[in-house]
């Protein structure tokens, strides 16, 4: 274990129980990850994170999805939100907004709104130049870690085009609610975000104002997927070792319960699941870092691979500890109820699908 994993492991403890039952992370945790730089690992070190590679970035963050899915959540939005100003802000909103990711800002990233979830074409989020200002009007929802952050990252159209705006969350106009009683990631911080002529200056519109939806929103989103994929990583580690252990040390019928092959069958179902989904995602951080042109193809591949298998791996998790995992906020019950937000969020199971089907079309000649 390194230093970074050492001092997560630390941080979350036997908490991450808790945590899921009250649906909230301390603030000190949250506060100490973030000054450590280890919310948004590949930041580079110029603006005081530490120029992690996808792969090594990608370890970590199984790491933390083993622990605590609501946390590795968080860790995601606060990824995707400097990505994002990483790859559309200028030299000087680079140099203003990305070192304050670094320093315990948290924040977070809109798409989704009541009309557009899987199909952002329909994004309805307005951001309308007025002067030397923008006003912002819109109503987002289900946006992770909203409830934490101090900066928002929201998505909205632009002219004939789209844009980002950098939000803060305490600006008059901007409104909160956290969503009531998610089925999974409970603690992740989920919330709705009502905006109401929210008035910045325009120098908060990231640079690419104006370009296609689309163009924007697949940086940030091919980060959430990556994230999300090492995430699931994370949940089969978790579910694998769980029922493993209660295996080994469960008797029914005078014999251990791994003495039965079915329930062998059961642990080795898990171990490739686990395996899998790790190749994948080490096949795609590859590609990440080679900076390929398949790199946006490959995270889909891993968030639906990992998504898929974690989903599968929870419930077979549940079915070898039986009783002894259905207490809600126990570790295979956590990861039947995440993992199954997995394969709705960045990009449903069924999106993931049509995108796979689309490249292979392509590459088929």
């Amino acid at each position: 274990m390194n230093d970074r994993e050492a001092l997560v492991s630390e941080l979350v403890g036997d908490r991450a129980d808790t945590w899921d039952l009250t649906g909230l992370i301390p603030a000190e945790p949250l506060r100490k990850l973030g000054e450590a730089g280890l919310l948004c690992g590949e930041l580079p070190e110029q603006y005081g994170g530490l120029g992690l590679s996808s792969l090594d970035n990608g370890r970590f963050t199984a790491h933390v999805g083993s622990l605590c899915s609501s946390l590795r959540s968080v860790m995601t939005s606060q990824g995707m939100a400097a990505w994002t100003i990483q790859r559309l802000g200028s030299a000087q909103q680079r140099a203003d907004h990305l070192p304050r990711l670094t320093s315990g800002t948290l924040a977070a990233v809109g798409f989704s709104e009541p009309e557009a979830g899987s199909d952002l074409s329909a994004i309805s989020t307005e951001i309308r130049p007025d002067g030397d200002d923008v006003v912002v009007d819109g109503r987002k929802v289900w946006v992770t870690a909203a409830h934490y952050a101090h900066l928002l990252v929201i998505f909205g159209r632009y002219g004939d085009g789209a844009a980002a705006v950098l939000v803060p969350a305490d600006a008059p106009g901007v409104t909160v609610e956290r969503v009531a009683d998610p089925m999974g990631c409970r603690a992740a911080g989920h919330a709705g975000i009502r905006l109401d002529s929210v008035r910045l200056p325009r120098g908060h519109v990231l640079g690419g104002a104006g370009a296609a939806l689309t163009m924007l929103v697949t940086a940030a989103l091919s980060y959430g997927r990556m994230s999300v994929a090492w995430g699931c990583v994370g949940i089969l580690r978790a579910c694998l070792a769980a029922a493993s252990r209660h295996a080994k040390s469960r008797e029914q019928f005078g014999r251990p319960l791994a003495q039965h092959q079915l329930i062998g069958g059961h642990l080795a179902d898990l171990l490739v699941a686990e395996q899998t989904a790790t190749r994948v995602c080490e096949h795609a951080s590859h590609r990440w870092d080679e900076g390929s042109p398949d790199m946006v193809t490959a995270a889909v591949l891993a968030k639906h691979v990992g998504a898929t298998q974690a989903a599968a791996a929870a419930a077979t998790a549940v079915q070898v500890l039986a009783s002894a995992g259905a207490s809600d906020g126990h570790v295979v019950a956590r990861a039947y109820r995440d993992a199954k937000l997995m394969e709705i969020i960045e990009g449903s199971n069924e999106l993931c699908r049509l995108m796979l089907a689309q490249h292979a079309l392509s590459v088929s000649g």
